[in-house]
C-alpha cells in the first residue's frame, strides 16, 4: 500500500499545465550556469520535460540527458514533445531504484524533494549515480516564506494553511529548502553551496497570467485531494478558489515564492 506521501504526491489531471510553462533559463537558472557541451545529466522528477529539453539544448549534441519520473503519463507527454531530440531520452523510473551506475556529470532535481517523506534517501541515490567529481544540484521551496501583495483573501489563506498541514501530515517538509545544505553534507558531498532566490511574479511579466494562476490551479486540482483526506470541506475549497480568482482579477497581486538552489560535489 502506498505511503501517504507517495499517494499525496501523485499529480492530479490538470497540474501538468504548470510544468509545461517552465523553462531552464527562467526556472532553474543556477543549473543553467553549470551546463556546457559534452556534459551528461540525469534530471530526476522531470515531469513533462520542459526544463529537461532546455538542459539537452545546453549540453549540445556532444552531451546526453536522461529525464526520469515515476508518472508514466508525464513521461509520455515528455516523449511526445521531444521527438527528434537525439541527445535526450525519458524513462519511467524512480531514482531510489538500483538502475544506474556512477555515470552522470550532473544529477539534478527541481521542486521534487518537497514531495518526499524521506528526501535524504533520494539525495543518497542521486549521489550514488553521479560520477566521482560530479555535481548534485537541487532546487526546492520553502513554502513557509511565500508572500503575496496584497495578501490572499482569508479563504485562500485558510486553504494554504490546510494544504501545508496536509503535506506535513504525510511527512513532507514544507521548509525543505532550509534543510538542503545540511542534508547534502550528511550525504557526503563536499563544496556545498546554496543560492537563495525568489520566484517573483508581477503584473509587468509577459507570462503573468500563467504564473499567477499557480495557486488557483492548486486549489482546483490538488485541493480535491486535501478535501478527500479531510483537511478541508469542499465548500471551503470551492469558496477559496472563487475568492482567489476574484482577488487576482481585482488586485493583480505580486507573488513571491522562496526557493534555494543547492549544489555539492561527489568526492
Amino acid at each position: 500500500m502506498p505511503s501517504n506521501a507517495s499517494r499525496r504526491a501523485v499529480m492530479p489531471p490538470g497540474t501538468e499545465s504548470f510544468l509545461d510553462v517552465r523553462s531552464l533559463r527562467a526556472d532553474q537558472a543556477a543549473l543553467a550556469a553549470l551546463l556546457g557541451p559534452g556534459i551528461t545529466v540525469l534530471d530526476v522528477g522531470c515531469g513533462t520535460g520542459a526544463i529537461t529539453r532546455g538542459i539537452a539544448n545546453a549540453v549540445s549534441a556532444e552531451g546526453t540527458v536522461c529525464g526520469i519520473d515515476i508518472n508514466a503519463d508525464l513521461i509520455a507527454r515528455a516523449n511526445a514533445a521531444s521527438a527528434g531530440q537525439r541527445n535526450l531520452r525519458f524513462e519511467v523510473a524512480d531514482i531510489r531504484e538500483e538502475r544506474w551506475a556512477a555515470e552522470f556529470d550532473i544529477v539534478t532535481s527541481a521542486r521534487v524533494l518537497q514531495w518526499l517523506a524521506n528526501p535524504a534517501r533520494a539525495i543518497a541515490a542521486m549521489v550514488r549515480v553521479a560520477r566521482p567529481g560530479g555535481t548534485i544540484a537541487v532546487l526546492d521551496y520553502d513554502h513557509t516564506l511565500a508572500e503575496w501583495d496584497p495578501p490572499m483573501p482569508p479563504t485562500g489563506q485558510r486553504f494554504y494553511q490546510a494544504f501545508l498541514e496536509w503535506r506535513a501530515d504525510a511527512g513532507m517538509d514544507n521548509a525543505i529548502a532550509a534543510h538542503l545544505p545540511a542534508m547534502f553534507e550528511q550525504a557526503g558531498l563536499i563544496g556545498v553551496s546554496a543560492v537563495d532566490q525568489r520566484e517573483v511574479t508581477t503584473a509587468r511579466d509577459a507570462d503573468y497570467q500563467q504564473r499567477i494562476a499557480l495557486w488557483p490551479g492548486v486549489i482546483g486540482t490538488r485541493g480535491h485531494q486535501v478535501v478527500a483526506d479531510g483537511w478541508l470541506t469542499e465548500a471551503d475549497r470551492a469558496l477559496a478558489e472563487k475568492d482567489i480568482w476574484r482577488w487576482i482579477e481585482e488586485s493583480t497581486p505580486t507573488q513571491s515564492l522562496f526557493l534555494r538552489s543547492v549544489t555539492g560535489t561527489k568526492p
